[in-house]
């Protein structure tokens, strides 16, 4: 099954992350790139002119701000994160960011999705299509996914995963998300039980 871009939040055994893949048929020639404090989706060398073909393949899918992870499949990451580095709750910053932005206006109206972890307000999802917006709250100590096709609502699941390494393994080819074909590449951040601290690792 085709899922696009994927992302998922919350708990494992181990600790709190936030995850995110690119599925792609269009556009494969992308590679996730680790930072400090983020990590981006970008053409890999040689297929850098494809941003002028289509706008939104390149962009950061995860930030740090402070001890909270910000996920997304867009722009939209950096207008969440900023939102929050300016003191706006993490159910409102989701909200708006994905209410003011709205879907890409693609050829598939594609959807954007977010997903927020914080030790003090706990774990977010959301997703903006061109049908409506949904901001959940993911039940404490579990983890949950959406994507931009087919699982446009978010759904529980079981995620196994003790680094940021692991966490992004996982999203490409471990438990349910092995069904999902077209992988290309991946990303997550994993933080202690208490959130604290986020590693970064990037496939």
């Amino acid at each position: 099954m085709y899922l696009g871009r994927i992302l998922a939040v919350g708990n494992t055994e181990k600790g709190k992350f936030v995850s995110y893949r690119v599925s792609s048929r269009s556009f494969p020639n992308r590679i996730a790139r680790s930072f400090e404090n983020r990590v981006s989706i970008v053409p890999t060398e040689g297929n850098e002119k494809d941003v002028f073909e289509n706008p939104y393949i390149t962009y950061n899918c995860i930030r740090i701000v402070d001890d909270v992870a910000v996920v997304s499949n867009g722009a939209h990451t950096d207008v969440i994160a900023d939102k929050i580095d300016l003191g706006m709750n993490v159910r409102d910053s989701i909200a708006l960011s994905l209410l003011s932005m709205d879907y890409e206006k693609d050829d598939y109206n594609t959807p954007r999705i977010a997903g927020v972890v914080s030790p003090r307000e706990g774990t977010y999802i959301g997703i903006v299509t061109h049908k409506g917006l949904i901001v959940e709250k993911v039940e404490e100590g579990k983890a949950a996914y959406i994507s931009t096709y087919e699982q446009t609502k978010p759904a529980y699941v079981k995620f196994t995963a003790d680094t940021a390494a692991s966490a992004a393994q996982f999203i490409i080819d471990g438990g349910k998300f092995v069904e999902f074909t077209n992988p290309v590449t991946s990303a997550a951040a994993f933080g202690s039980p208490n959130g604290k601290k986020w590693d970064i690792s990037s496939i």
